[in-house]
This record gives C-alpha cells, sequence and structure tokens, in this order.
C-alpha cells in the first residue's frame, strides 16, 4: 500500500484513467460489431454509414491517447478493407445467380 500521499493520489488517478480507457475501448469494441453485423446483413449504405461511425470513433479515441493513432489507422484500414471486399463480392455475383465455374480447371479435366 502507498504511503506518501503523492503515490495515493497516483493510485486514485490510474484508477480513473483505466475505467475512462476502458470505456472507450468497449465503444470501438460496440461500434466494430454494428458495423460487422450491418455488413453481414449486405445492406451497403447500412455498413458505409457504420464504417464512417467507426472510424470517427477511432480517430476521437485514437486523439484521447486511449489507443495508438498507429493502431486506430491499422484498424481502420483492415475495416475498410472487408468493406470493400464485400462490396466487390456483390457486384461479381449478382443475387440469386449461381457461381461460374472456371473452364479449363483439373477438376473439370479430370
Amino acid at each position: 500500500m502507498a504511503h506518501s500521499i503523492s503515490a495515493k493520489k497516483r493510485i486514485r488517478q490510474n484508477l480513473k484513467a483505466r475505467s475512462r480507457n476502458r470505456a472507450r475501448k468497449d465503444l470501438i469494441k460496440f461500434q466494430v460489431k454494428s458495423f460487422t453485423t450491418a455488413l453481414a446483413s449486405g445492406n451497403e449504405a447500412k455498413a458505409r454509414e457504420e464504417l464512417n461511425k467507426t472510424v470517427q470513433r477511432l480517430d476521437w479515441v485514437a486523439a484521447k491517447g486511449t489507443i495508438h493513432k498507429n493502431a486506430a489507422a491499422r484498424k481502420r484500414s483492415r475495416l475498410t478493407r472487408r468493406l470493400n471486399a464485400a462490396l466487390a463480392a456483390a457486384k461479381a455475383a449478382p443475387a440469386g445467380a449461381p457461381a461460374k465455374k472456371g473452364k479449363g480447371t483439373k477438376a473439370a479435366s479430370a
């Protein structure tokens, strides 16, 4: 247990900062989950909107110092890549159309 006044104060400050940081990280987790569900639903407009909210939340938390700015940038990049991949897959295979099988594959020639 701390004995000096400054050490006791530091313990109080650390507890407050820890609870703030945990709350901010929880906000990020919930926002990423809402983006993931929007992406899984196939609603492009909703997914883009949720990505925008998630990016704003990530940047805000990084600005507060809870996470590093490069960590926020990395998460932002990965989420954007997921959205772009899902949109590209949706354009490549229209709804209801079966996926085409490639011509000249080993399975087709065997």
